[in-house]
């Protein structure tokens, strides 16, 4: 175990894998810890990651968060491979699961917490281990399965009633359920707050027996990687400072469809998008 800076309370604290992700252009740092990480980090909050990766790349502007990593010899990898049929996913290798004991005091108290997965490396239990904060999910790693060719695709989430029933949010992707409507309406039953974001058409918000739609602005669409994840961390920090679902979700459209307008880790907001965009930081 290591950190990369000295460990003090945080604001902001997200659990998952740092990713590898193999690319045409070369391997790539990755995963919803990064790319929420970063955000955060772009608002002003005090960031923490708990992650396992095996430090293949360099951590470019994630230096500027403390990190505990448990060391692993590979990162859990990804590769999108096209073929004419669409979109194959791979899972090359994956890195060990993440659990509380791996927290280390000082960051147990964070007012917001992020779990994000991606390939089923946080312990579920973790959601009832927060008790005075916000915690944010992003299932995604809960909701895909992989075969003995690393294949990824969708599977069931044995674990989702009881988890979304301990959080305060949850944003998934249509593309999680790959637009199984019947299914989104299961976990929004579930769920407090649900949020589906579905690209360029925004996203829709369930709260308290109501639905809203959220539409996104109409801009030119360059890489959409860690689109995602940057909505969902302005969401969960919109929400924690105005308890507003339907807020956040606009202001999140807003940072993210920005996002899509760059590639890679440059889609990461800046300071004064965000202060344009009517946010206040801690």
């Amino acid at each position: 175990m290591f950190s990369l800076a000295p460990l003090e309370p945080i604001n902001y604290l997200v659990i998952g894998h740092l990713t590898r992700d193999l690319t045409p252009a070369g391997p790539q740092l990755g995963g919803t810890a990064a790319y929420a990480g970063l955000t955060a980090l772009a608002f002003g909050l005090r960031v923490g990651i708990v992650t396992s990766w095996g430090a293949e790349l360099p951590l470019g502007n994630l230096k500027q968060i403390p990190i505990i990593n448990y060391p692993t010899e590979n990162s859990t990898t990804f590769e999108n491979i096209y073929t004419k049929k669409g979109r194959v996913q791979v899972i090359h290798t994956v890195a060990p699961r993440l659990d509380f004991h791996m927290i280390p005091e000082p960051w147990r108290q964070a007012p917001i917490v992020h779990l994000g997965p991606v390939a089923q490396e946080v312990e579920p239990g973790l959601v009832r281990r927060f008790p005075t904060s916000l915690v944010g999910i992003t299932p995604q790693g809960w909701m895909r399965e992989w075969d003995e060719l690393g294949h990824v695709s969708p599977s069931e989430w044995p674990e989702a009633s009881f988890t979304l029933q301990q959080v305060g949010a949850a944003v998934i992707g249509i593309e999680d359920v790959l637009n199984d409507e019947s299914r989104i309406e299961e976990i929004a039953s579930a769920a407090r707050i649900l949020v589906v974001t579905e690209g360029p058409a925004g996203a829709r918000v369930y709260w308290n027996g109501d639905v809203r739609r959220v539409h996104a602005p109409k801009v030119e669409e360059i890489d959409a990687t860690g689109a995602g994840d940057i909505f969902s961390a302005a969401f969960f920090i919109r929400l924690y400072l105005t308890r507003d679902p339907w807020e956040s979700a606009r202001f999140a459209c807003q940072i993210a469809s920005l996002s899509v307008t760059r590639h890679g880790m440059d889609s990461i907001p800046t300071a004064e998008e965000i202060q344009e965009n009517l946010i206040e930081v801690f």
